[in-house]
């Protein structure tokens, strides 16, 4: 088993992935940004480890349930597949110290724009952080980037997979 350290690519998942609508939280809602899809491939072809980190603050506001993410990240990994791209881990935040429910009222370091969910997937995988950046759509994608000790770039729409392709050769 090969454990020599690769290069990652974290994405956000609302406004990078797909159109950020507000709150994404039922399939037939989901809609993939231009090039996102061709992004996943590349970045699989070019032996990257694709990594996906979301806050989820509607379920700490009881706007839908951590069933609901579970089902939109099914849609998402398996239109993916079909189209010959994987996702490696997902890594989803749903807490959020103003919840309105009391379970997931808590302050914690996996919400971005901290850098635990990147954090732990440095411990899970073996990644080279020099060669790793995040793309999100939010200052606070590109602040945690930056505490993790990763490149972040801020993704304003148009072709993920030009933009990603871009942020990679500036490294």
């Amino acid at each position: 088993m090969d454990v020599s350290p690769r290069p990652a690519l974290f994405l956000d998942r609302d406004g990078v992935l797909n159109a950020d609508k507000g709150f994404v939280a039922r399939v037939e809602d989901f809609e993939w940004m231009p090039g996102a899809i061709d992004c996943v491939r590349r970045f699989n072809a070019l032996d990257y480890l694709v990594i996906i980190v979301t806050n989820q603050t509607g379920v700490a506001f009881d706007l839908y349930a951590e069933a609901d993410i579970a089902a939109v990240h099914e849609h998402m990994l398996a239109e993916l597949a079909q189209a010959g791209a994987q996702v490696d881990r997902i890594y989803e935040c749903c807490w959020h110290p103003a919840a309105t429910l009391a379970q997931y009222r808590r302050d914690s370091d996996l919400r971005k724009p901290r850098p635990g969910m990147l954090l732990q997937a440095m411990e899970d995988f073996p990644i080279d952080k020099a060669r790793s950046f995040l793309i999100g759509d939010k200052q606070s994608d590109v602040d945690a980037a930056a505490a993790a000790g990763v490149r972040g770039f801020l993704y304003r729409g148009g072709d993920l997979l030009r933009f990603a392709e871009a942020a990679r050769a500036s490294l």
